[in-house]
């Protein structure tokens, strides 16, 4: 299922065409598309570990679903004839690509211009399934959100640092999401005790660029209180995109909120209140007066009334401010889908410099240069995202089919996790799933079927 999304997506076109592989043709035995392939859908099964490679290489299921060979070819095993030495490489693989391979291939993808192909590969995917589900058409206006999540390590990881506020050692990266469909655009691995929006503006504007050419007219931008400063917020007003941010509490605000905190006379409703103060407001290192909207909240078993702050660059006709807190709200929908990547995919990022003494127990006279470990995580971690946004795909399809909503846990442990016979019958092969899962596979896949993506022109 999920390769069929991958191919009827061009992913694989796009792999071949964005990807630098610099070995030697005559000895390639799995071409760099088909790893890729393998390790996307490794992680989306819930296998994290290269080493699980191993362990799953003589899966027939899987040997079709990667392979770049038709029919049953995947499945049969070309044979030496006795006394002929191989003339390089001209057998059929046996099974999928073993953990050493698949750990070079991280090695080769952790080169600046692969990790480039797999940040365009990650959003073409987005953008991709976006634009395919509406008939080809851009939407009127999107919604990016930009956040830094923990990505907790262990070992001596390089980068990784201890960081204060979620008081482990982690890696801290930028990531930027689609808010209305839940699909990730793009991700920044960053060291672990920087800054939440340490080269977010970088990161944001030429992601902006590309999303209006791609999927919108026009972008706006949803930020928490970590972003809005003076050298975030200047560039997007200069560009004309809006944004919504909350913003902390400081001495001045907490000063001019302090009249509107008093709870009413009176017993309280049933249903919670809310009130909205509208302000200009000015930091010390703002360049300029902005829109502030105090926000007081009545919440349940509250004896004291709650308020933050919500800065904007849209004025009060465009949007008022109950449409502002609600327009900031959808925001835990984006990290819902954030979180389904760091908890469901939980990406393992454990390459370390480790220099080697000896090599099949004799001593290494030449070394060969160490691999930059920080560049082979951060491949890792697009390649969680990109496995993430393909199963995304297949997960909305889902919900289109049967009309609920479904999380990306439950998509997998119900749809993707399935027992089934593969029985060959000449030149095809037919798996055979359980009567209670094949009336939803077979929903699903008419949906499938509609999906193609047609470049433009």
């Amino acid at each position: 299922m999920l390769r069929e999304v991958f191919d009827r997506l061009g992913l694989s076109r796009l792999l071949a065409s964005v990807l630098v592989d610099d070995r030697d043709p005559e000895w390639i035995t799995y071409p760099l598309p088909e790893l890729i392939r393998t390790m996307v859908l490794l992680l989306c099964q819930g296998y994290r570990d290269l080493d699980d490679a191993d362990a799953l290489r003589e899966e027939p299921a899987f040997r079709l679903a990667v392979s770049q060979r038709k029919g049953l070819s995947p499945l049969k095993v070309s044979e030496l004839q006795p006394g002929v030495e191989p003339d390089r490489n001209p057998l059929a693989p046996e099974h999928l690509a073993s953990q050493p391979t698949m750990s070079r291939t991280m090695s080769l993808l952790s080169w600046t211009t692969n990790r480039a192909g797999l940040r365009t590969v990650l959003f073409k995917c987005a953008a991709r399934r976006f634009r395919t589900m509406r008939g080809g058409r851009r939407a009127e206006k999107l919604t990016v959100d930009l956040d830094s999540l923990p990505v907790y390590v262990s070992g001596h990881q390089p980068e990784a640092a201890y960081n204060g506020h979620y008081g482990a050692t982690v890696y801290h990266p930028l990531v930027a999401s689609i808010a209305e469909t839940g699909d990730l655009l793009d991700l920044d691995l960053r060291r672990g005790n920087c800054h939440t929006a340490e080269g977010g503006m970088e990161f944001l504007l030429p992601l902006l660029d590309k999303v209006e050419r791609a999927m919108c007219c026009k972008a706006a931008v949803r930020v928490d209180a970590g972003f809005p400063h003076e050298s975030f917020l200047a560039p997007l007003e200069n560009r004309g995109t809006r944004y919504t941010a909350r913003v902390r509490n400081n001495a001045v605000l907490n000063r001019l909120a302090e009249p509107h905190l008093n709870r009413p006379p009176g017993r309280r409703p049933q249903e919670p209140r809310a009130w909205f103060h509208e302000y200009t407001y000015k930091a010390e290192e703002w360049s300029c007066a902005r829109r502030a909207v105090l926000v007081v909240l009545e919440r349940e078993d509250d004896l004291f009334l709650h308020h933050f702050w919500l800065i904007t660059n849209r004025n009060i006709d465009e949007m008022d401010a109950p449409t502002l807190l609600e327009e900031y709200r959808q925001r835990g929908t984006a990290e819902g889908h954030q979180g389904e990547l760091m908890n469901v995919l939980a990406p393992l990022l454990s390459s370390t410099v480790r220099p080697k003494a000896s090599y099949a127990g004799h001593p290494i006279v030449c070394e060969s240069p160490s691999v930059d470990a920080f560049a082979v995580n951060e491949a890792r971690l697009l390649m969680n995202a990109l496995a993430y946004n393909v199963m995304h795909a297949a997960r909305t399809l889902t919900e289109l089919a049967t009309g609920e909503g479904w999380g990306l846990a439950h998509f997998r442990e119900r749809v993707l996790k399935v027992a089934a016979r593969i029985l060959l019958h000449g030149r095809r092969a037919t798996f055979v799933v359980n009567r209670e899962v094949a009336p939803l596979w077979r929903s699903i896949w008419r949906r499938i079927s509609r999906l193609e993506w047609q470049p433009a022109g």
